[in-house]
């Protein structure tokens, strides 16, 4: 059972619940070759503090006195390992060295017996190459086998491989197939000829392809993606457990890993390394060593950096800055800018999980920030969401500092003594109407001065959309003083231009959809500002709370009379999440909303979406901010689907 803890979009931190006990994903397993032991697995647990290891129930089968004393004494005895132990079939073996002598029902059921903890089918490895007739054939061989391993597994979780080369069709059928049956964890499989020849765009293909099929309380393993330079952006697309065999095969080669790439230690000039392993020794005393010890240095190295680079990943889910941390690993190699690129197909799909706002600011770092899903999604709502005010004038400025509507209101006072107008900020989001100039990402973001060609062509296009939509009978630039006179020749007179009215309706819509505000503000509406820095607060209507603007984000935190507005407004399902009976009581006391009763919420909720907590008959019980989307809260079995601000 798989439990959320923290996530950045795709990306969580989770718990595996186990019967070794709970691992903590996105994990690296090592692998240990039972005939060939680089680093004893003791030393993985106790000193790398490694929870989970991989090994090869093939070999292990294939090796009498090994198997012998797996039967006997059971995986976790024979390796001297404490923690969690998943086998792989030996579908590897059988890819690199063609038939071997392998029986799924047989080699299944061998890994229960000796005590594995998550055992693997025995699939069929669809090699890139291959036609699209042959790889969709092999899925269903695969398929069977799955089926049929799932009746084998007993308390072993069981390891169903998607499958499918690199037609993401394919991909997405054989994970759509896989979350029906009953299956545990769930590798990404037939992968390491695409991450040996560099090929990382198509792996980002592959990758979502799986991620769309499969149910969102399976574990994602991406099997044999052991390098570093890889971990971020995989676990960014929804990976959770990888393993890696290179840290020792390297190693015996001489090879230093690295994020930035591999690296050979005959043409090494200088050690920049501070790992536990390598500090002490210079490259000249790394060279003398015995062979033995030199490559039981370098396999330390490279698990030490492999470790590392995975817990930085889990502080940038934590701290909401893995985008930025993405695109900074991508720049290492071209073949992961081509990936980086690659994501900008998927954009549409990584919205879905991306959330209203983060704790951390959005930072431009290249042209392919530009594909991240919060630019999407602005485009989008402000397409399908905004209504521009009916005035006579549109005024666009080019882009001063942050808030706009702060460092621009001399100047829009000025206009309005004159002239019935409203305004726009040229930005790298399209042009930002000035009441919306508060909410995430718009405020929330940092870009270099000099923007790149991608970004002014990006905002060229979109002031030219503007240009298209917009409803006013004049558009101007700013260009001080002659746009005043411009104006005074065209004007009707004094402008009506209310940007706290017009700043909570736009946010209304924007962040709930389109009639909310009317839904919301139908009333007397009255403001409740900040006294320092003359900020909305809160909203009444008719003397009731029903919204407060938060300062962090721009976007409202919802109450219950607000709530009940929105729900007359807004037809079922919209904002709404359905709780059980039984729950019903427990969530009017204010406490959170678990996922185990859940059942059904807004499939078009976002995460950290305020949302109204409602029973079968649509009657309010709470209010809250999202957790997980709706599949999410469907799926999972543990977990907070609703953090309750206040019950009803």
């Amino acid at each position: 059972m798989l439990e959320l803890i923290r996530r950045d979009g795709l990306a969580r931190i989770c718990r595996l619940h186990t019967r070794r006990g709970e691992l903590e994903t996105p994990c690296l397993l090592p692998v240990i070759n039972p005939r060939l032991v680089t680093i004893k697995p003791r030393e993985l647990y106790d000193v790398f503090g490694f929870r989970a290891l991989i090994t090869n129930s093939y070999i292990i089968r294939n090796d009498p006195k090994i198997k012998e004393i797996a039967l006997t004494k059971g995986l976790h005895e024979m390796l001297d390992f404490p923690g969690v132990i998943m086998t792989d079939s030996g579908t590897f073996q059988s890819h690199m060295y063609g038939e071997v002598d392998l029986v799924n029902k047989e080699i299944v059921e061998f890994q229960r017996d000796i005590g594995s903890d998550i055992g693997t089918v025995l699939d069929i490895f669809a090699e890139p190459d291959w036609t699209k007739e042959r790889t969709a054939e092999s899925i269903e061989v695969t398929l069977a086998r799955t089926e049929e391993a799932a009746s084998l597994k007993g308390e072993m979780l069981l390891a169903g491989v998607v499958q499918g080369s690199v037609y993401p069709d394919l991909r997405e059928y054989c994970a759509r197939r896989l979350s029906e049956m009953g299956v545990d964890v769930n590798p990404v499989g037939g992968v390491v000829p695409l991450m040996e020849t560099y090929r990382f765009a198509e792996l980002v293909d592959v990758i979502v392809a799986a991620k769309k099929g499969l149910r969102a309380d399976r574990p994602v393993h991406l099997f044999g993606a052991g390098h570093p330079m890889l971990f971020a952006l995989a676990v960014l697309l929804g990976c959770d457990m990888f393993d890696s065999a290179s840290y020792a095969k390297f190693a015996r080669d001489d090879r230093f890993m690295f994020l930035e790439g591999t690296f050979r230690l005959a043409d090494m000039r200088s050690l920049e390394c501070h790992c536990p392993a390598c500090i002490g020794h210079d490259l000249e005393e790394i060279r003398k060593m015995p062979d033995k010890q030199r490559t039981e240095l370098i396999a330390r190295h490279n698990l030490w950096v492999s470790k590392m680079e995975l817990e930085r990943v889990k502080r940038a889910i934590l701290e909401g800055d893995l985008w930025e941390l993405v695109e900074r690993r991508c720049r290492s190699h071209p073949a992961l800018v081509d990936a980086l690129r690659a994501l900008g197909k998927h954009q549409e799909f990584l919205e879905h999980y991306e959330p209203l706002s983060r704790e951390h600011a959005l930072f431009y770092t290249s042209a392919e920030t530009l594909n991240r899903p919060a630019f999407l999604r602005y485009q989008r709502r402000m397409e399908e969401r905004y209504v521009h005010p009916s005035t006579e004038v549109g005024v666009t400025f080019d882009e001063v500092e942050k808030p706009y509507s702060r460092n621009l209101m001399p100047v829009m006072g000025s206009v309005l003594e004159i002239s019935d107008a409203h305004f726009h900020v040229v930005s790298p989001f399209g042009p930002v109407p000035i009441e919306l100039d508060e909410i995430y990402p718009i405020s929330q973001s940092l870009f270099p001065k000099e923007k790149d060609q991608q970004t002014v062509e990006r905002t060229n296009r979109l002031m030219e959309d503007l240009a298209h939509r917009h409803t006013y009978k004049m558009g101007v630039m700013w260009d001080g003083e002659e746009t005043l006179e411009v104006l005074k020749m065209f004007s009707q007179g004094k402008g009506s231009f209310d940007i706290d009215m017009a700043r909570i309706r736009a946010v209304a819509d924007y962040q709930f959809g389109k009639g909310a505000a009317a839904a919301l503000f139908e009333g007397d509406v009255s403001l409740v500002k900040s006294k320092n820095v003359d900020r909305i607060r809160n909203v009444l209507v008719d003397g009731e709370h029903v919204i407060s603007l938060r300062a962090e984000d721009g976007f409202f935190t919802l109450r219950p009379p607000g709530a009940r507005r929105l729900q007359r407004g807004l037809p079922f399902p919209r904002l709404r999440v359905v709780v059980q009976d039984d729950a019903v009581e427990f969530n009017k006391q204010g406490k959170n909303v678990f996922c185990s009763f859940v059942i059904d919420a807004d499939p078009e909720m976002r995460l950290h979406d305020e949302v109204m907590v409602v029973d079968k008959n649509d009657q309010l019980v709470a209010v809250g901010r999202a957790q997980l989307t709706r599949e999410e809260m469907l799926c999972f079995k543990k977990g907070i689907a609703v953090k309750v601000r206040e019950g009803v």
